[in-house]
């Protein structure tokens, strides 16, 4: 009877201990969602005022938005290459692997550029007005439209902006990248092309820790999950860390066709992450077309 009283006490401590860890990583997540979504209120009026008026100042205030976003996640993001300037005018489309809605904070926090995302977030509340503001290019993917939606994708290009493309079309599981799809490439075609830049992103940090097969896929969103409650999740654990390879531009001018272009960057992109993934080292890759000075 005296062991039985024991081994329940025992229990009932474990349990107190396990109550207490939940509600730690309960109030860590709850500050974490307030903090944003007052950040993003404070944002939202700001933005809206730049994007009324002329000059650069609508571009360099989403990159704080969202490296301030990014922040206040408790998520710290290591950059590793140089990010590619316009090389004699031309503007640049970083190409990047997608596996979470965390790299858009991720990216766009860390390169003056918009994104290119699928018209379904155009009509998600409230984070398509944050894209709206950001200036978020929405496509279908629907054969019919790629001819249209190349055209606005040019026009952006052609006064200047900068683009993030997830050629993937869809996020993975964070375990490796999808195939880069070539009919997202058909920005890369015409008279005066973008330099491009292949970028590879992953999440190898958790509690200060790296990150493993067992651990990675809490980054990961994809499939059917919701995103709110995705974010109510992450944002429970703590010391997360996100990597951004980038690597050598390409011009796109030295490759035969998009199909060729698509394989190529995402060869780069696939290996980066891969040498990411393994913990190990990294570097940009160097590419194996006639280099571009990223620094102009």
């Amino acid at each position: 009877m005296f062991l039985g009283d024991t081994t329940h006490l025992r229990l009932t401590e474990a349990d107190r201990m396990r109550a207490g860890r939940r509600l730690l990583r309960h109030a860590r997540a709850a500050r974490r969602l307030t903090a944003v979504l007052l950040w993003t209120l404070v944002c939202m009026p700001v933005q809206a005022l730049f994007l009324l008026l002329p000059g650069p100042a609508k571009v360099h205030f989403a990159r704080i938005y969202w490296a301030s976003f990014a922040r206040l996640m408790g998520l710290r993001v290591r950059v590793i290459g140089e990010r590619t300037r316009s090389v004699d005018g031309r503007p640049v489309v970083f190409v990047s692997n997608h596996s979470s809605w965390l790299d858009v904070p991720v990216l766009g926090g860390q390169l003056d550029a918009c994104f290119i995302a699928k018209d379904d977030v155009s009509r998600w509340p409230v984070v398509r007005t944050i894209a709206w503001l950001g200036r978020t290019i929405f496509v279908s993917r629907a054969r019919g439209s790629t001819a249209r939606e190349r055209d606005s994708m040019a026009e952006r290009l052609a006064v200047g902006d900068n683009l993030i493309l997830f050629p993937e079309g869809t996020t993975s599981d964070g375990s490796r990248v999808l195939p880069f799809r070539s009919a997202f490439f058909a920005i890369a075609e015409g008279e005066r092309r973008p330099i491009l830049q292949p970028v590879s992103v992953v999440y190898d940090r958790l509690a200060g820790l790296p990150t493993g097969r067992s651990t990675r896929p809490l980054f990961s969103w994809y499939g059917d999950m919701d995103i709110a409650s995705h974010f109510w999740q992450l944002a429970q654990h703590r010391s997360l860390r996100g990597t951004v390879l980038l690597h050598a531009p390409l011009d796109p001018a030295h490759f035969a066709n998009r199909k060729e272009l698509a394989a190529a960057v995402w060869q780069t992109c696939a290996d980066g992450a891969a040498t990411l993934r393994q913990n190990r080292p990294a570097r940009p890759i160097p590419t194996a077309t006639p280099g571009i000075n990223a620094n102009c």
